[in-house]
């Protein structure tokens, strides 16, 4: 396996909380892991520690990034305009296979019963990553590829809370529907509303936990 396989393999590892929050990765053992020298694996590290993943430790090695409050809140906020403005530009630039695959991605997720956080976490994540590709725009698709790096593995996604699983998949819907008519100002704004929702369940979840936390 070459450097990039590495690093897709880790990156949805970290993604989907296989490897959890403030884990060591360690390159020895995942040279190991994928039977390969050190030297792709450096490649594949290095990719993940630029793309935030990944962060030396105090006392060296790597371990998988754990954001701040604050940096999660600023990430949900850039999010929550462009995630509004993929929608409107997926309602105007989707083609049909667009389309059919913003469907079956749906219809897949209806489907599951009952998944737990991670699998609802990365089955989110594609259909997200599946609305930024109708855009055709990979100025647009990368800046977003981005950012819910670290909203995903942050610990409990805000699908967890209860009802949100089944609310989202409405959200989707819908914003599926409005692609589908061309509406892109109705795209747009439910997919705003959709984000600001996320926004305010972590907000919930972040004082939950500072007040379980606190003396």
């Amino acid at each position: 396996m070459n450097a990039t396989g590495i690093y897709d393999q880790l990156r949805a590892d970290i993604l989907a909380g296989a490897i959890p929050l403030g884990a060591p990765v360690r390159e020895v053992a995942v040279a190991e892991r994928f039977g390969v020298s050190r030297t792709p694996v450096r490649e594949a590290l290095r990719r993940l520690q630029h793309d935030r993943l990944l962060e030396a430790g105090p006392r060296g090695g790597l371990y998988v990034r754990t954001p701040g409050p604050e940096e999660v809140m600023q990430i949900y906020e850039a999010r929550i305009l462009l995630e509004a403005e993929a929608a409107r530009q997926a309602a105007h630039a989707r083609g049909v296979a667009d389309l059919a695959h913003l469907e079956g991605l749906l219809a897949r997720d209806r489907a599951l019963a009952d998944p737990d956080d991670a699998t609802r976490a990365s089955t989110n994540l594609e259909f997200h990553e599946a609305l930024w590709q109708a855009t055709h725009n990979p100025v647009h698709t990368d800046l977003l590829h981005r950012l819910p790096i670290h909203l995903v593995s942050t610990q409990h996604s805000t699908l967890s809370a209860p009802g949100r699983w089944e609310e989202a998949l409405e959200e989707h819907a819908r914003i599926v529907a409005a692609v589908a008519d061309r509406d892109a100002d109705t795209a747009a704004a439910v997919a705003r509303r959709h984000m600001r929702t996320a926004r305010d369940i972590r907000i919930r979840i972040l004082r939950e936990q500072a007040s379980t936390r606190a003396p």
